[in-house]
């Protein structure tokens, strides 16, 4: 063998063997350890003064590396020594520690590189286990001149791998050709283990001398050398630590490994010289200078053959001339130290290192190297390879006994795991400190969050991430067992105080007992409310569900009070088939788009803007109304919610054809606004338009008598609208009149055609040439109590008899805001908001037109704007009606919940233009 190879190659190639030495015995010999960090050092070069051969080379030693990368061992076979070297090659290396920091990925956490690390480490016990039991002899290199007591707990572990694989070890080698007794024990003889320490600069500094290092007598002799002593210091120590952990016992045959009681078993490798050249020149004579047994006579053929043979087994022990005086023994070479221990086992003496009283001999086997290959493929394809289809189920049952190392090598895990138990009650404790019986998701993120921080401040090591992953199971196991609290949130945004529940399906009561129990949801929250006239209050739960709210509620109160009043319908689902399905949710439009306002007159160009901006994705039927409504020269208030719709004076406005194509299988689940899809209508109207009588029914002097109003804020304000008789010579001549500036005559200027300076009423104008409507914008709060607005900051109060004097011009033209802080503040802190309820009107017995549009905002545009199913709605003459707004607002991305203490109140508003008057056109003759 010219060069050395892994052990897997070596086993599945022939070996040509040379026939002088075919049948001789074969000593195998392990090398393992530690290699340091200078450069020269592994400990593949102590083959080459073993074998007196240049085998390694140190700039050819990556190359052989990455040759031989797919097996641990690598070998060498010398057959005139009968040697066979073994040299495992682990992390305990500094290349391969480089290659495996190398393949450890830069975002690694910390847990998996230890698991990585630890993984190495119980291969390399594998591979350990693997030389104990083929070698004879064993050395382990250490790069300093101390022990590492870290063997010791890796000897052990070793050991309990051993008697744990050993049944298997024995069925994957009880067909080989070798005798009982290593069948039984699985190796040819218990291995001699050998230490080889490397020299440390501060000896080397004190040992060119004979004197003491510690300072003694320095005139006296001393027999032996620093190093010398050193290696019995050494041997002293390794013995007392193995005994005391039970590795060495007095009977050989029951340990992993022996130590020899009479020879050498340690030896320190001196260091280099301080002088590399009077180095080299002393090698160099003491390579070139004749031994005492050497003559002078050539001699050829195989006799110098066996000549040579017999020089290198029987290295030459005499003392050399030394430097050294006092009769001061020469130290050994490597080469001497560890052959006397070679040539027991070439010389089929074996290993008698039993000790005590009863020393059982040990068995002993020098097998020939067909022998010795047969059990090492077998045990390699076990043990290393596993490539091997027949040995596959045997080397599956040998990983899975690798977790008896645990125990021995996973210290730090082990100390990480005692570490992380221990705070993990105090975490569970945080965690469970000031909590309610039942609280929700908000509550157990902050609470898990302050366990976590008490776990972090103890735990450490390994362990934590595993065990801050139980921390978060049992915190969310310890929540969900009984603790979770509803996570629904009513229209109002208070929390459900029930645990964790089902809602009851139609027709099932609710069950207490049930688990988890089935109870609808309750927030205990209370408000009071009035009914859709304002006529009468009652209490009201908390709402959780839009119909509760804005319908359920006054059907309630309909049945008690307003049911019999004259009311207009808004428009709802009317289905064609017995299981209506909710339509399906699409991307919803922007408000832009989805609710234009134009007249009839718009241009060509505006029309054809409007039909690139409908979405490609529409369905048949609005392409089809869009286009039958651009034909019919129509309004295009199918496109929107709102449009004029007026054309002239005497045009009259024709139904929305989404109005009389809404569909009949699909409804809105909710409520309608600017954003939703055309043609689909809620299965419930939000909104209610009732007539509590006719218009004198309202008393101006008294308003409003309904209960919950504040002391004189019940009365409306009045709007005086300016009409004209459709006389012959003012045909034609109609203004619209909603209360601006425009229906009033400019100060100190008369009316066209009419006589008198002043706006007032003059001699030649009629009676009936002025209208007086009542305008009230009522607010109610919670606890039920109310009070009419006059503007965006200002609450109606009147205190002298009479009734209100400001008009109502402010209210109209101005965005009314939807929430205002309630004059009647509670003690807390906590402002109280009252809501827009109701808008009253009172329509006169006239030739008046009042057109009711509300549209309300929730939030900075763009945004979408709810309004009544039936938009631009003319009222007829003659009657007080109450329009109630909903109690709450519902989009398709969930509820509007009111605005917090720091938001903006005037996002939240009603915008102008909610009434227009106009004149109404007299009827004809009969």
């Amino acid at each position: 063998m010219a060069l050395p190879m892994s052990l897997g190659v070596l086993l599945e190639s022939e070996v040509i063997e040379d026939p002088l030495y075919k049948d001789d015995g074969l000593c195998v010999l392990g090398l393992f350890g530690k290699t340091a960090m200078q450069a020269g050092s592994p400990k593949e070069f102590l083959i080459n003064t073993l074998a007196d051969k240049h085998i390694y080379d140190l700039f050819r030693l990556d190359e052989t590396d990455n040759q031989n990368r797919g097996g641990l061992i690598q070998a060498y076979y010398s057959q005139e020594n009968r040697v066979l070297y073994l040299v495992l090659t682990s992390v305990c290396d500094n290349r391969q520690l480089l290659r495996a920091c190398e393949s450890l990925s830069a975002g690694i956490g910390h847990s998996d590189a230890h698991d990585s690390w630890k993984g190495a480490d119980k291969q390399h016990c594998l591979a350990l286990l693997y030389l104990f039991s083929l070698c004879h002899v064993l050395l382990l290199v250490h790069p300093t001149c101390c022990f590492d007591v870290t063997y010791d707990r890796l000897f052990r572990a070793v050991d309990a791998l051993r008697q744990k694989t050993l049944p298997l070890l024995r069925a994957a080698i009880k067909d080989s050709n070798i005798s009982k007794e290593w069948k039984v024990n699985c190796r040819p003889c218990p291995p001699r283990l050998l230490f080889v320490f490397q020299m440390n600069g501060t000896l080397r500094s004190c040992g060119g001398n004979g004197s003491d290092p510690s300072g003694g007598n320095a005139d006296k002799p001393k027999k032996h050398s620093p190093r010398r002593r050193l290696q019995h210091a050494l041997e002293d120590q390794i013995y007392r630590i193995f005994r005391k952990s039970r590795v060495l016992t007095n009977q050989s045959s029951n340990c992993l490994f022996t130590v020899p009681a009479n020879q050498a078993f340690v030896y320190v490798v001196p260091g280099p010289e301080e002088d590399p050249v009077a180095a080299v020149l002393g090698q160099l004579r003491s390579n070139c200078a004749l031994r005492e047994n050497d003559t002078n006579t050539s001699v050829s053929g195989p006799r110098r053959y066996q000549q040579m043979r017999h020089s290198a087994r029987h290295p030459s022990f005499n003392v050399e001339s030394s430097s050294l005086s006092g009769g001061q023994l020469v130290d050994c070479s490597l080469k001497e130290f560890l052959w006397q221990h070679v040539e027991l086992v070439l010389t089929k003496k074996g290993f008698d290192d039993s000790v005590g009283r009863n020393p059982q001999p040990s068995h002993f086997e020098l097998p020939t190297y067909s022998k010795w290959a047969q059990v090492a493929y077998r045990l390699h394809q076990v043990m290393i390879a596993n490539t091997d289809e027949e040995s596959a189920e045997l080397s599956v049952k040998v990983q899975s006994q690798l977790k008896v190392l645990e125990g021995f090598l996973d210290t730090d895990a082990k100390f990480s795991e005692n570490r992380c138990q221990k705070a993990l009650p105090l975490a569970h404790s945080t965690y469970q400190s000031n909590l309610p019986h039942n609280y929700t998701t908000t509550v157990h993120k902050n609470q898990l969050t302050q366990a976590l921080r008490v776990y972090s401040q103890h735990a450490r090591g390994v362990a934590f991430q595993h065990y801050a992953l139980q921390l978060h199971e049992d915190c969310y196991k310890f929540w969900s067992n009984g603790h979770q609290l509803c996570e629904e949130r009513s229209l109002t945004d208070q929390h459900c105080v029930h645990k964790f529940h089902l809602l009851p399906r139609p027709g099932e009561k609710p069950e207490m007992d049930h688990n988890p129990p089935i109870l609808n949801h309750n927030s205990r929250g209370r408000s009071t409310g009035s009914c859709n006239c304002g006529r009468k209050q009652a209490p009201r739960e908390d709402p959780f569900a839009i119909q509760a709210a804005n319908y359920d509620f006054y059907q309630m109160l309909e049945e008690k009070c307003c049911g019999m009043l004259e009311r207009i319908d808004f428009p709802v689902f009317q289905p064609s088939t017995p299981d209506p399905a909710p339509a399906c949710e699409e991307a919803p439009r922007s408000p832009e788009v989805a609710a234009p306002v134009l007249s009839s007159g718009s241009e060509p160009s505006e029309v054809e803007k409007l039909k690139e901006s409908i979405p490609a994705s529409h369905t048949p039927g609005e392409s089809t109304s869009l286009s039958l409504a651009l034909s019919l020269g129509q309004s295009t208030d199918s496109l929107g919610p709102y449009g004029d719709g007026v054309g002239g004076e005497g045009q009259e406005k024709r139904p929305s054809l989404v109005d009389r194509q809404a569909s009949t299988v699909e409804y809105l689940p909710g409520m309608l606004h600017s954003g939703c899809p055309k043609g689909l209508l809620p299965k419930f109207s939000s909104w209610s338009l009732v007539k509590l009588g006719p218009a004198k029914a309202y008393n101006p002097h008294t308003g409003l008598e309904q209960p919950g109003f504040l002391p004189g804020s019940s009365f409306l304000l009045p709007w005086d609208v300016v009409i004209r008789s459709r006389s012959e010579d003012e045909v034609g001549l109609t203004e619209p009149l909603d209360g601006g500036p425009s229906s009033w005559p400019a100060p100190n200027k008369a009316l066209v055609g009419k006589r008198g300076s002043t706006g007032g009423l003059g001699r030649g104008r009629r009676r009936d040439d002025m209208a007086r409507a009542f305008v009230g914008f009522e607010y109610e709060d919670s606890r039920g109590r109310r009070f009419l607005s006059s503007g965006p900051d200002k609450v109606v109060k009147v205190l002298g008899p009479g009734g209100a004097k400001e008009p109502a011009t402010r209210a109209l033209n101005t965005d009314m805001p939807l929430y205002i802080p309630s004059p009647a503040q509670g003690r807390g802190l906590k402002p109280n908001y009252a809501q827009l309820a109701r808008l009253y009107i009172v329509v006169p017995d006239a030739h008046l037109e009042i057109t009711l549009n509300p549209q309300v905002q929730l939030g900075s545009p763009p945004c979408s704007v709810f309004h009544p199913e039936q938009t631009e709605l003319v009222l007829p003459p003659d009657g007080l009606w109450v329009l109630r707004f909903p109690y709450s607002y519902v989009t398709d991305r969930g509820p509007c919940y009111p605005p917090k203490d720091n938001q903006p109140l005037a996002n939240y508003k009603v915008l102008r233009g909610i009434l227009r008057a106009n004149t109404a056109s007299p009827l004809p003759p009969q």
